[in-house]
């Protein structure tokens, strides 16, 4: 009786692994097929895609492209003291023959604020982006990044706002304060 119950068991339990693979093989199946008819961001721009380090990859513009041309795309405000704020313009041309549409512009941190126009700038019309770097808590060589996602190609283009900021230096009886 002992060596029935030890076959059905393992009857039992081979029966029970067999089901389990077919239902794992089916489970596979359908991540396979969902696969592969998965939109990816390459086929459906509203899909936002990642790098593998997690960086986000600029969103492939739809529509007509044109061109933009900055008067410059660096500038270096020199120094000045911590908590001063900077505001510098950044001039630019839609060199192309459609009408400039950004979409979004991002500063590398929060101290950095861009400000963009969002209506279509016509062919050969002027535009500006003003860039507001807060130099608030920050103190030595900074050097912040605006991306600016448009209908160019490339989709992406980089204006970089740099400069020295000084530290605040205490009065003298500041410092004795601050010890007590």
């Amino acid at each position: 009786m002992k060596k029935l119950n030890l076959a059905t068991l393992a009857l039992t339990g081979m029966l029970a692994m067999a089901a389990c693979k077919n239902e794992d093989s089916a489970a596979t199946e359908e991540t396979k097929e969902s696969l592969a008819v998965a939109p990816t961001s390459a086929t459906d721009p509203s899909i936002s895609a990642a790098t593998p380090q997690g960086q986000p990859v600029a969103e492939v513009p739809t529509g007509p492209l044109t061109t933009i041309n900055f008067a410059e795309t660096t500038f270096d405000f020199g120094d000045v003291d911590d908590g001063e704020t900077v505001t510098h313009l950044y001039k630019f041309t839609n060199t192309g023959k459609e009408p400039l549409v950004i979409k979004d512009a991002k500063g590398s941190c929060g101290c950095t604020v861009p400000k963009w126009p969002k209506t279509p700038i016509p062919p050969g019309e002027d535009g500006e982006i003003q860039v507001e770097f807060n130099s608030k808590g920050k103190s030595g060589k900074q050097t912040k990044r605006v991306t600016i996602n448009a209908n160019t190609d490339p989709a992406q283009t980089f204006l970089t706002i740099s400069g020295n900021v000084i530290g605040k230096t205490p009065a003298p009886g500041d410092a004795q304060k601050a010890a007590q």
